[in-house]
């Protein structure tokens, strides 16, 4: 499956599925997940190599990457054909249905690469246009590779980790609120975010830099987290965790009134996240210098 380096397509318009379906979406985003995160248990080796870089020479793939995103495409086209597939290493496939596979292989992969047991498999499945600005975000799961642990979500259904659900904090006040946060990769863009990570820092209880913004959703949704915040994620850094963050309570947005995009996104109890929103509006989190 080539890769299709321009934007991707419209997919047809299309209603979210159903109740049926999304159960049927969500059992398939578990299954292909951790069938993905035993392949990679199984065949990490002592040293992992870094077999390319991507924005940058900090931003590594692995053969793992690469051979992860295969086998969730394989699975894919074997159970649901005439979906599309967006995958970070892969590009974009269209598909008929209206619906889009949205895939990380491994969201976390300097951690993978370090050993750092904070790595996941991300695997969601959007509605519409598999842009994060346009998308209904239906289905999802996230599998946490080292300790199994596996979140889902489907659209009216609501959020579960191992199968127990799980829900956002309580809103409280940024003074007492624990913030996650992570990085790019190109020098600039780390300038701008040291920046306003300086402002923030006194404003909140601490920060969490975890490298994996899969799982920082998650934790957001089961409350080990009060919020997280991240200029720059990918569509498959955000599809999955998204639809379990939302199911929870969480809200997702950008900044000044806009959708969770690659500029900005927002994920905290409503109250945080308008008070946080407006807080990163004020540094300029979502420009350059």
């Amino acid at each position: 499956m080539g890769r299709v380096t321009s934007a991707p397509d419209p997919s047809p318009t299309t209603d979210p599925p159903g109740a049926d379906e999304v159960r049927v979406l969500t059992d398939l985003a578990e299954r292909f997940a951790r069938s993905a995160g035993d392949l990679i248990r199984a065949n990490r080796p002592d040293r992992v190599q870094v077999a390319a870089t991507k924005s940058s020479e900090v931003d590594p793939v692995t053969a793992m990457d690469l051979a992860s995103e295969a086998h969730l495409r394989e699975l894919i086209a074997r159970h649901r054909p005439d979906d599309g597939v967006l995958g970070e290493e892969d590009g974009w496939q269209p598909g008929t249905s209206g619906l889009t596979w949205v895939l990380d292989p491994i969201d976390g992969t300097v951690n993978y690469l370090y050993g750092v047991p904070a790595y996941a498999v991300s695997v969601g499945v959007v509605a519409g246009e598999p842009d994060p600005e346009r998308w209904t975000v239906v289905a999802g799961c996230v599998h946490a590779v080292v300790d199994g642990t596996t979140y889902t979500a489907g659209r009216g259904l609501g959020a579960f980790r191992d199968g127990a659900p799980i829900a956002v904090n309580p809103a409280r006040p940024l003074a007492t609120s624990l913030v996650g946060t992570g990085f790019g990769y190109r020098e600039e863009r780390r300038r701008v975010q040291g920046r306003v990570l300086a402002a923030l820092l006194p404003q909140v209880r601490d920060i969490r830099r975890i490298g994996s913004a899969a799982l920082d959703l998650c934790r957001v949704a089961e409350g080990t987290l009060d919020a997280h915040y991240e200029r720059g994620l990918n569509p498959w850094d955000l599809a999955a965790g998204e639809i379990i963050a939302r199911e929870a309570g969480a809200q997702v947005t950008g900044l000044r009134g806009r959708a969770a995009s690659t500029d900005m996104s927002v994920v905290a109890p409503p109250e945080t996240a308008a008070v946080l929103a407006a807080l990163l509006a004020d540094l300029g989190a979502d420009t350059d210098d």
